[in-house]
């Protein structure tokens, strides 16, 4: 595993940092992320209301698509669809996956150089093929498409769109608005967490390093992200320009059922458990976020009777981030701050992470504890734990 002193610049070389990487796969970052959900309209707007995203596309019956209906909004370079399915639709993939999951993420799709090269990499590597390479054209250009297989009910799509100029992807109309409330100040997708099942963190590592030449950045053991009841073990895998990292968490033996279990049982196995989204200032957007009604988990006030003579000095206001429950760590690069949301969906599975990076390219292990507890509270609520 690289030192986090070697990793200072994001567009580091896994084959200089890594010997056993095999960067084979150019990622040129997260293109898209679709849920399938029971309403698209309604989350759309949520989304929109509660988190600061714009319009920006739509496909369904006006259109010409007439199995499924897509809302797709914007936010800075983060694009979320979403997806319901059409009564008459002859393939019941999404009715199967909102009956098993709930509302959850289905696609992870990657902004590629050349989607038929990394399908044919990828799948030559051993991923399941989830559709093969497609040409799809409207009069704004082509897209090329393709789709492998990952944990759980997830997969990803490999997305070429050099040639296309349209507003997001062939047969999507441009999504007009009159209502667009102002943004929350959110830029980019930091990470996205997958939580996988008991004995299948080293699978899943694997397959992203053996099929998709991703590299280990770091591990964190039952030591490292446990409480006196739970504990799990993750393992952060990332691609050759550090555009694309994905942690992998499974659940370690505790006392009481750790919130992987808890994630697993209601959202019927494997799946993407949250989105870490980066910002600029997080204090400005943890208060719109407050005021449009996201809830985040509380962090206990004597966390921030430490927090000074562990990270040092820090340019924000220790009360002011006391007053919003914002987590502060160091590592040997700088220091970060970031806080979670409550869960999304009436299920207790998706929630967003926060992040503003102040240098620091670790993901809070000094915040571990703090933030196991402030999860284990909920849980507790709700007779889950």
């Amino acid at each position: 595993m690289a030192d986090l002193k070697e990793v200072k610049n994001f567009n580091y070389s896994l084959e200089k940092i890594f010997p056993e990487a095999d960067d084979f796969l150019p990622i040129l970052g997260t293109d898209y992320v679709e849920y399938y959900v029971g309403n698209a309209k309604q989350a759309a707007h949520f989304y929109k209301t509660a988190l600061g995203f714009q319009s920006l596309a739509y496909a369904g019956l006006e259109t010409g698509l007439k199995d499924r209906t897509s809302y797709v909004v914007v936010q800075d370079k983060i694009r979320l669809v979403f997806t319901t399915p059409m009564p008459n639709a002859e393939n019941r993939e999404i009715f199967e996956h909102i009956e098993k999951h709930g509302d959850g993420i289905r696609v992870i799709a990657l902004w590629v150089e050349d989607a038929r090269q990394a399908w044919e990499a990828t799948t030559a590597r051993g991923a399941k093929s989830y559709f093969e390479p497609r040409l799809e054209s409207d009069e704004h250009g082509n897209v090329v498409r393709a789709g492998i297989h990952t944990y759980g009910d997830t997969v990803h799509i490999f997305v070429e769109r050099k040639n296309y100029h349209g507003t997001f992807l062939p047969n999507f109309e441009k999504w007009e608005s009159h209502y667009n409330p102002p943004s929350c100040g959110l830029k980019y997708i930091d990470h996205m967490v997958g939580n996988v099942g008991w004995g299948e963190m080293n699978v899943w590592a694997d397959f992203y390093a053996n099929t998709m030449g991703f590299a280990n950045l770091i591990t964190f053991d039952d030591k490292d992200i446990s409480t006196q009841y739970t504990a799990l073990m993750s393992k952060v895998m990332t691609n050759g320009n550090g555009r694309i990292k994905f942690p992998i968490n499974e659940p370690a033996e505790g006392l009481k059922k750790s919130q992987v279990e808890e994630y697993l049982d209601f959202y019927g196995g494997p799946g993407c458990q949250h989105i870490a989204v980066a910002t600029d200032d997080i204090v400005f957007t943890v208060s719109e976020m407050k005021k449009r009604g996201i809830e985040f988990l509380y962090v206990p006030g004597t966390y921030y009777d430490t927090v000074s003579n562990r990270v040092g000095e820090i340019a924000e206001d220790i009360a002011t981030l006391k007053q919003h429950g914002i987590m502060v760590d160091r590592d040997d690069e700088g220091y970060l701050l970031q806080i979670f949301t409550k869960p999304l969906t009436d299920r207790p599975t998706l929630f967003f992470e926060i992040i503003q990076r102040k240098g620091a390219q670790s993901f809070g292990k000094g915040n571990f504890q703090a933030l196991f507890e402030s999860i284990e509270a909920e849980q507790a609520k709700r007779g889950t734990l």
